[in-house]
């Protein structure tokens, strides 16, 4: 096993226990390694490239999918005695959420929440319009799935995973197939939940982390590779972003030779920021004192000679069809 070495000893206040977990699927397919992580109350991102085993580790933890080996334990609750517990515990929003499409919005979340245990029409009612004000959709409870846009079927997806007031959140991918706005009105809902339970994200996009996030992982090829908070992961880039301006002619020269991350053109000018590895910086280039986090993201994975995965921005997602059959 590959995986960064963690302490077996975790802390009894963390929402989410995970201590050497192991899966490999019939095919021999191994999609996640001797997995070690620990996280509490906040939101939690966990990022990697696409196919890293972010959707298995997700399928794992909400109890979908059984470990070839390891441990997961939610709020003090085992995965494998404690199913039905942990289902109580749990909200649930994988990458494909989309069904109901003929349903009225407050139809489909009223459904939901019967089967969720909540069967007191009185109580259950007054949830429901609770849930949906606090993902924004009070306004469109009347409208059909089919006619919300895409941010709005994700906030759908978040309130059905809400209406039964869970202590721990996890959301698959979700900006997924979003544009520019819908992701910044997602990030903001994700920060604001994140206040008083534990949210935990997975992304292939480091934007979709924001500013709320406390505490992020780093998996690629089903180890954990980084365990910290953004700040660490921004210490780590020092010295191995820079932004250098050159003419036009010469920009050619240092985008075949450099990750860059953005470019910018004023007249006869282009302004380069980018990752140097090994901190050897183009001439005339200054490093950047304050690197982006996903500056410092794409540092962390070219120092693992792992640049072109984590630059995928495609929106497929292989890890998703190795749980096909498998639960």
């Amino acid at each position: 096993m590959t995986s960064v070495t963690q302490e077996t000893t975790v802390p009894s206040d963390q929402a989410i226990e995970i201590q050497r977990l192991c899966h490999t699927y019939k095919g021999g397919h191994t999609a996640l390694d001797g997995v070690d992580l620990t996280f509490g109350t906040g939101l939690f991102g966990l990022l990697g490239p696409n196919g890293a085993g972010k959707s298995t580790l997700m399928r794992i933890i909400c109890t979908l999918l059984e470990p070839s080996e390891g441990q997961v334990r939610v709020c003090g609750h085992d995965i494998i005695r404690d199913r039905r517990a942990i289902r109580a515990l749990i909200g649930y929003l994988p990458q494909n959420f989309g069904a109901w499409r003929l349903h009225r919005v407050e139809e489909v979340l009223d459904t939901l929440a019967q089967l969720s245990g909540l069967f007191d029409a009185k109580k259950r009612r007054a949830r429901v319009t609770e849930v949906l004000d606090q993902v924004g959709l009070s306004d469109v409870a009347h409208r059909k799935v089919k006619k919300l846009s895409g941010g709005m079927v994700r906030r759908l997806g978040v309130a059905q995973a809400l209406v039964h007031e869970p202590r721990v959140l996890v959301v698959d991918e979700p900006t997924v197939g979003l544009d520019p706005e819908e992701r910044i009105r997602f990030r903001q809902l994700m920060s604001a939940l994140g206040r008083d339970r534990t949210i935990l994200l997975s992304t292939h996009i480091v934007a979709d982390l924001g500013a709320g996030c406390r505490e992020l992982a780093i998996l690629d090829a089903g180890c954990i590779v980084f365990q910290g908070p953004p700040s660490r992961l921004l210490g780590l880039a020092a010295g191995q972003v820079f932004e250098v301006t050159v003419e036009m002619a010469d920009a050619e020269a240092i985008e075949s030779r450099y990750e860059i991350v953005s470019s910018t053109v004023s007249g006869g000018h282009v302004t380069l920021r980018g990752v140097a590895e090994g901190g050897q910086l183009p001439p005339s280039a200054a490093a950047v004192a304050e690197p982006n986090l996903e500056e410092s993201y794409l540092a962390f994975m070219a120092a693992r000679g792992r640049t072109s995965a984590a630059r995928q921005d495609d929106e497929t997602l292989p890890d998703a069809v190795e749980t096909k059959g498998a639960a």
